[in-house]
């Protein structure tokens, strides 16, 4: 399950297309934060964010949670199986490929006749 952030939309929708609109208005509603912080907030997904703030920003923007969160079910990848190492080095032969086997050589020794 994920989540798509729409704070930024959700701000165009109302006329603010500034971060730091944002600001002062928090400040009424007892929410301090920096204006990095609120840049963040604005910008990107947060990974975590406080009740407060959250009812902050609804009141502010006279929205719902709905319109500032939308829940997404993200697909997660199919782990393939690993198999035994046996498993591995039939598949291998059977699909053409053979292990060959590596020789070091040093490159200050001449080479053996």
């Amino acid at each position: 399950m994920g989540v798509r952030w729409h704070l930024r939309e959700v701000m165009a929708t109302r006329g603010m297309f500034s971060t730091t609109d944002l600001i002062a208005p928090l400040a009424e509603r007892g929410v301090e934060l920096s204006r990095e912080q609120v840049y963040r907030l604005v910008t990107q997904q947060p990974e975590r964010l406080n009740v407060y703030t959250l009812a902050a920003l609804c009141d502010l923007l006279d929205c719902s949670v709905g319109e500032l969160i939308e829940p997404v079910l993200e697909r997660r990848q199919q782990r393939k199986a690993a198999g035994s190492p046996d498993e591995r080095a039939t598949r291998k032969v059977r699909d053409g490929l053979r292990p060959v086997r590596a020789r070091i050589v040093d490159p200050d020794k001449p080479p053996a006749a």
